[in-house]
């Protein structure tokens, strides 16, 4: 059985950008990029949440964010997502315009994904926040995903 990995909106972004000019934001395209190449070692997961995220923005650039997401299963949000969702807004110091991820961290963990795959360094891979998003997960009995980037998923 291969590890379950949920793409959170970042990593299609990245996947699929016009190449940066900045050096880091390049550097996370490349990686981004080699991670996708062997992505067939795990098995992938999304959210409706993703796919309205990467429909917004330039319209080529939208359709190939959804093109790289084509044929990976959607997690469903339903009330244990909301409910999860709701108590890490609560209890973790999430600005209110980190709903959205809150939101993937919940259905992430109420589906009982391995892995959160993001570049969101802010809100969710953020090594401050980690130990509160997995008490709060723990507390409403379901384990956290291990939230990484694809550089650290090698």
């Amino acid at each position: 059985m291969k590890p379950t990995v949920y793409v959170e909106t970042t990593v299609p972004s990245y996947l699929t950008a016009w190449p940066s000019r900045d050096l880091v934001r390049a550097a996370h395209q490349q990686i981004t990029g080699e991670w996708w190449s062997r992505r067939d070692e795990f098995d992938l997961y999304s959210s409706r949440l993703v796919v309205q995220e990467c429909q917004g923005g330039d319209a080529q650039a939208a359709a190939a964010r959804l093109a790289a997401l084509a044929g990976i299963p959607l997690l469903q949000q339903g009330p244990e997502v909301s409910a999860l969702a709701e108590a890490l807004m609560r209890d973790v110091p999430l600005p209110e315009r980190a709903a959205a991820d809150s939101l993937h961290i919940a259905t992430a963990a109420v589906h009982g994904m391995k892995y959160l795959l993001t570049w969101n360094c802010t809100h969710i891979a953020n090594v401050v926040l980690r130990p509160q998003i997995e008490a709060v997960c723990r507390a409403a009995g379901f384990e956290p995903p291990l939230i990484c980037t694809p550089e650290e998923l090698s």
